[in-house]
């Protein structure tokens, strides 16, 4: 901070660009530094997502923005309080650039009082220890989860482990991106190597790391997969030590100002997947299914006919289920890397924002099947009678290409996103993100469902029954997809003994079912026809060495306008009524191989 540090200051940005801190407009970072005896001995910091800071959208974010700058209000690193006394100038000029400046207002002051906190419990902890007892236990903490990631390291097997996983489109009506990874684990050490990801976008969907090997971003889904291999892991900063990441400068991982990347939380959602993928490769027999992968968070901007207010309003976080487990099934409704984004009683919903709930809960026949089936998906039907509301639905994703199954799991189904069900006018909104309704119009969106594990024709027939009893599954899906035949609200045991007899013959003579299955170390991944028509981002020159410093991505002439997989796909619909990506594009041999080859 330019100028250092005085006791009572407290600092923050929102700056995607200034230290890549930030990574997004909307994301306040705040930090305090905490002396003792006129000494810094650490810093007390916090994160808070505002729903608005201005821009060209209410709620700042859509796909459609194509620069920074039209983000919203971005704060480089500046004090908002100096020796304890609050910059007015600065929260002024803030306030004058949201639309909803109260609400603003009433977060920062929430995020200062939790910096304060912080600083108290950092005293009271060196007042009860002494600063030196103090530092040296933060430090033993770093190598105590340093220690415990690089034992779960060591017990993978060493390897290259490729995986590629797709957000549906790189902008508004374009083709899909692709993510690309090579994981090498070698003794209990591992590099993530992302050359061959595509370039940056013309879209928000960047991701802005500045290229650093460890960028918290690119490292949540390792997060997750230390937990899920080690479920008494230390998780802290230490734990990423063993992990280093080479990010092509250029990419849609490593972009170059003034990129837009208000979207990033949609492609980081994709990297999640694609580590898990990758990561599954190693120890298929331990890790689950993809999970739904796509959170659209539904925001409303409206007029209150009530109160005449302005209100830009969180209407809920829609999330799907995760994907099938090695133990049991996949969490329905809002499972693996998005159990964290809570709901809001639909009644606190209804009473602040000019919205009506017609339905929220699950979906049926949405998880992946599978012996260990997919966690369903979530749905929200909802209407206005404000003039004028626009809705924003952020990540819009997963409505193409399905959360992948994994040791023959099925996929997960599809998000959809419908304005006026059932109606005439029914329109399917696909990945739009920006929605501009009139009084009356219904909105209904479904989040995907999370990929299933193992063979659905293992899944014990019981466990078939009760899904349907419960109303997880139909009759028709249970018959369709586990083979499971229910007849007076009991399984037919010796039709579904034939049934899936007669569903193992079928299957053997297809192709290798979708999801990440056991390659042998270095095996080159093969890539389907329709997917080589990617540039990708690659090293200029000589392709990158292990170790070596982010290559640069080859530029792009121009937007890539190539026939689209959908629109390839859309020549032939999978059995069953499948949307197109049926089944994962994630290792390259998925059954859109056979329809997208030519007529």
């Amino acid at each position: 901070m330019p100028g250092g540090y005085q006791p009572g200051d407290i600092a923050m940005t929102s700056d995607p660009y200034s230290g890549f801190l930030s990574t997004h407009s909307p994301d306040t970072n705040m930090w305090k530094p905490v002396f003792h005896e006129g000494e810094i001995i650490a810093f007390a910091g916090g994160h808070i997502h505002n729903v608005d800071v201005g821009g060209a959208v209410p709620a700042s974010l859509s796909r459609t923005l194509t620069e920074v700058h039209q983000e919203g209000l971005r704060v480089p690193p500046s004090k908002l309080y100096r020796q304890g006394v609050l910059d007015e100038t600065l929260l002024r000029t803030m306030l004058a650039n949201v639309r909803v400046p109260e609400q603003n207002w009433g977060d920062l002051k929430a995020l200062v009082a939790a910096v304060n906190t912080g600083e108290r419990r950092i005293l009271d902890l060196a007042r009860r220890f002494g600063v030196a007892r103090l530092r040296d236990g933060l430090a033993d903490l770093l190598d105590y989860g340093e220690a415990q990631a690089r034992a779960v390291l060591a017990g993978l097997p060493d390897g290259t482990y490729h995986f590629a996983d797709y957000c549906d489109e790189d902008g508004v009506g374009g083709d899909p991106l692709r993510l690309k990874l090579a994981l090498r684990i070698q003794g209990d050490s591992a590099e993530l190597d992302f050359t061959g990801t595509d370039p940056q976008t013309l879209s928000s969907m960047n991701v802005p790391t500045g290229g650093h090997p460890r960028h918290s971003l690119i490292l949540v889904g390792v997060y997750y997969v230390l937990s899920a291999l080690s479920p008494k892991i230390l998780l802290n900063f230490g734990a990423t030590r063993p992990f280093t990441c080479i990010l092509p400068e250029g990419s849609v991982v490593n972009p170059a100002h003034p990129a837009a990347v208000g979207m990033r939380s949609l492609t980081c959602a994709r990297l999640r997947s694609l580590v898990f993928g990758a990561f599954a490769q190693a120890a298929p027999e331990r890790l689950p299914a993809a999970p739904a992968g796509s959170s659209s968070i539904i925001n409303l901007a409206a007029e209150h006919p009530r109160t005449g207010r302005r209100v830009i309003a969180a209407v809920a976080p829609i999330v799907g289920g995760g994907g099938g487990m090695p133990h049991r099934d996949g969490t329905d409704g809002s499972g693996a890397d998005a159990a964290y984004l809570k709901n809001s009683p639909v009644e606190i919903t209804e009473s602040e924002a000019p919205v009506r709930i017609l339905r929220y809960g699950l979906m049926p026949d949405t998880g992946g099947a599978g012996a260990h089936r997919g966690g369903l998906a979530t749905v929200l039907e909802f209407t206005t009678d404000a003039p004028d509301a626009t809705v924003t639905a952020r990540n819009r994703d997963r409505s193409i290409f399905r959360p992948w199954g994994i040791l023959g799991g099925r996929p997960g189904a599809a998000s959809t996103f419908t304005l006026n069900p059932g109606r005439p006018e029914e329109q399917d909104l696909g990945n739009t993100d920006l929605l501009h309704l009139s009084p009356g119009d219904v909105v209904r969106i479904v989040s995907p469902g999370g990929g299933g594990r193992g063979d659905p024709a293992r899944r014990d027939p019981q466990a078939v029954l009760r899904d349907v009893r419960a109303g997880r599954l139909t009759p028709a899906a249970a018959e369709r997809d586990y083979g499971v035949l229910i007849r007076d609200g009991a399984v037919d045991m010796t039709a579904t003994a034939a049934r899936r007899a007669g569903c193992r013959r079928a299957r053997a003579s297809m192709a290798a079912p979708s999801g990440p299955r056991t390659r042998r170390a270095g095996t080159p991944m093969p890539m389907p026809r329709w997917a080589r028509r990617w540039r990708g981002c690659r090293p200029a020159g000589a392709a990158a060495s292990s170790g070596a410093s982010s290559p640069r991505c080859a530029p792009r002439r121009s937007r890539r306008r190539a026939p689209s997989s959908r629109r390839c796909c859309a020549r032939t619909a999978p059995s069953g009524g499948r949307r197109p990506g049926a089944d994962s594009a994630a290792d390259g041999r998925s059954r859109r191989r056979a329809l997208c080859s030519p007529p």
